[in-house]
């Protein structure tokens, strides 16, 4: 392992909407921001083929393209985006402490402030003609890409207050919506339940798993089975939504930050604070309510202000004890 200790003023790891929108306003704070991407650049919207809902797109926006627009708009005002991945943390619980972040399991940087932006990955079913149709009419985002189905027959999996409510959602734009739940009762919350019961186009199909997502180059329709009997029945549907949950990509802090049970990082009030002073969270790595690109970008922004403002009181504090 290289002994190289790089010294960072302000350090991102994630590459998405929250790591670049932060990049932008950290580098305009004169914090010369150090990006590091992550296995996956750009982070879930680079697997969306069509964004409709991000500001400042009237056409909408191919979600790689958004994400390359981001970097360019980071980098002209000096972020340093490496490729590269974090794989080991050493924090300070210190305030003025330096954190120590290892990339790739092979070289350590030293950092005054590390915003972490590495996101949520969407759970999947992991069929291969699942993973085939992504981008193509298989969705983890019913508020991202439902308007494109408007009118149209879609499926959502899932039983939990996340596809009671997505399922409600597709309700109001689409023709028919089929809940395949895998089990015999939804594990929704009464009232999500009672709205999805009431809710006359959507058929509720207990004790259904996907057994074959069907379409070539998009989702033309789907393969659905009876984990109780064994019988097998075929829909035609034009997008299929997965909402089995999401989970956040926190492996690596474990042990060095505050979490809720289900992994998520927990920031302190409105702020993107998190229990280590110097080190901030934002978009989906803490956020499981909206995980929409705007808020991740919001949260970014914020995160890097907390950072330029936790910097000043540091430097305020060691002025003081100078003198």
């Amino acid at each position: 392992m290289s002994d190289t200790k790089e010294k960072i003023k302000c350090l991102i790891i994630g590459s998405g909407p929250a790591g670049y929108t932060a990049a932008i306003y950290a580098a305009r704070a004169d914090l010369k921001p150090v990006m590091y991407t992550g296995l996956e650049p750009g982070g879930q919207l680079t697997t969306t083929t069509e964004v409709d809902n991000f500001p400042g797109y009237p056409e909408g926006v191919d979600g790689p393209a958004m994400m390359v627009d981001l970097q360019k708009q980071a980098e002209r005002f000096g972020t340093d985006v490496r490729m590269g991945m974090a794989t080991e943390v050493q924090f300070s619980k210190e305030k003025g402490g330096i954190h120590k972040v290892c990339i790739d399991n092979s070289t350590w940087l030293e950092a005054e402030t590390v915003i972490i932006s590495t996101g949520a990955t969407a759970k999947y079913l992991g069929l291969p003609s699942e993973q085939k149709l992504r981008g193509g009419g298989v969705s983890a985002c019913a508020v991202c890409d439902g308007f494109f189905y408007k009118n149209q027959e879609v499926a959502i999996v899932g039983g939990g207050d996340t596809a009671a409510e997505e399922a409600t959602y597709l309700a109001n734009i689409c023709k028919k919506v089929t809940m395949l739940v895998r089990k015999d009762e939804l594990r929704a919350s009464k009232a999500m339940q009672h709205r999805v019961m009431t809710t006359k186009n959507i058929d509720l199909r207990f004790n259904t798993e996907v057994d074959e997502v069907l379409g070539d180059q998009v989702v033309e329709g789907l393969r659905m089975v009876n984990n109780q009997t064994g019988g097998k029945e075929e829909i035609k549907i034009t997008g299929l939504f997965i909402a089995i949950g999401h989970k956040p990509n926190t492996e690596i802090f474990k042990g060095q930050i505050d979490m809720d049970p289900t992994g998520y990082i927990v920031t302190k009030g409105k702020s993107t604070k998190t229990n280590i002073p110097g080190v901030f969270a934002s978009g989906d790595v803490q956020d499981k309510e909206y995980r929409q690109a705007i808020t991740a970008a919001g949260t970014g922004c914020m995160a890097a202000l907390d950072a330029e403002r936790y910097l000043v009181t540091v430097e305020s504090s060691e002025k003081v004890t100078a003198e």
